[in-house]
């Protein structure tokens, strides 16, 4: 268990438990307030987000930073984004289950240490990992429930919604719950 932020990225940083770490150009932590309400778990990184170093820059995280937007949240001002795995998996694939499970340590960490009292996983590999093997995100998406502490919702992953794009007015009312779910439960982050 970790204390501090510093130890905490600087063992993250020397990691090297699974194979997705020889392939990475950066690791990508997480951005955002260390002290946030709400917390965004994606999968892992994609191209972008490998050479920036950071979550959600390529055009999946424009699009989130327009429904963030909308509901008055910031990545850099009053939440907190971070990942299942913390390098690229190749060619964008999905995190493969001993993967997740040599990078989870980082993300429990993480999330220990803001003590979120809202996390949205964003896409299916994130929900199936945090709230239920067997979440749907079509089915499931928008449903708060508690768990561990926490109140955890899956919605649609960005990059989902620009490959179909019938799904962003769902997506958007996931927001719209969650804004409220913020002002049912939060006290500082608005």
């Amino acid at each position: 268990m970790y204390n501090n932020w510093e130890s905490l990225k600087g063992d993250c940083y020397g990691c090297h438990s699974c194979d997705l770490a020889n392939g990475r150009t950066n690791l990508v932590f997480g951005v955002g307030n260390e002290n946030a309400e709400v917390m965004f778990i994606g999968e892992g990184p994609g191209e972008q987000e490998d050479l920036q170093g950071e979550p959600f820059v390529g055009k999946s995280g424009q699009l989130l930073d327009k429904y963030l937007a909308a509901i008055d949240l910031d990545r850099n001002k009053n939440i907190y984004i971070a990942n299942i795995v913390k390098c690229r998996p190749p060619h964008n694939r999905d995190p493969k289950e001993e993967e997740q499970e040599a990078c989870i340590k980082w993300l429990k960490e993480q999330t220990r240490l803001i003590r979120p009292k809202i996390i949205v996983c964003l896409g299916r590999i994130a929900a199936q990992r945090l709230i239920s093997p067997d979440f749907r995100v079509t089915k499931e998406h928008g449903t708060f429930i508690n768990k561990n502490g926490f109140y955890m919702m899956g919605t649609y992953h960005p990059s989902a919604l620009l490959r179909n794009p019938s799904q962003k007015p769902e997506a958007f009312e996931d927001f719209i719950a969650l804004r409220e779910k913020i002002k049912e439960i939060c006290t500082r982050t608005y």
